[in-house]
């Protein structure tokens, strides 16, 4: 059986860009997690009935993308606990206070595929999630 697209995948047909093999593996690379991550933690905010809102807090991120990262594994999980098969990323707002990375993602979660480009099929996230060690929910 075919494995879906793995989160950097997502990402790629999310932002629109397709590229050559060689360039998939530099974006596999980009957006595992760093060497020295410590994810400190998550908290969950249900705003609505399918809007949530995962505060993530890390330690060793080499940028925002690495917070992005947590958030959605974060976001994925969740959606799969409750079992709905689609996140949708609305935004997720980073600040750095020294070593410590925090990240505010929002996410719209669904059953059904919405409409629109930043959507995650949470299943294949959480299992991309699993194989980087990314922590989630």
């Amino acid at each position: 059986m075919a494995r879906a697209l793995p989160l950097f995948g997502l990402v790629l047909l999310a932002s629109g860009g397709l590229m050559g093999c060689g360039e998939r593996t530099a974006a596999r690379a980009a957006l595992s997690p760093p060497d020295r991550a410590e994810y400190m933690g998550i908290e969950t905010q249900l705003l609505d009935a399918s809007t949530v809102s995962f505060i993530v807090r890390m330690r060793g991120a080499r940028d925002r993308s690495d917070v992005v990262a947590y958030a959605r594994c974060a976001a994925a999980q969740y959606t799969v606990i409750r079992g709905y098969s689609f996140a949708q990323h609305v935004r997720t707002n980073v600040r750095r206070s020294g070593e410590i990375w925090e990240g505010d993602g929002g996410f719209v979660i669904s059953p059904d595929l919405p409409a629109g480009r930043r959507n995650l099929d949470a299943e294949v996230i959480v299992d991309d999630c699993r194989e980087q060690g990314i922590p989630t929910v």
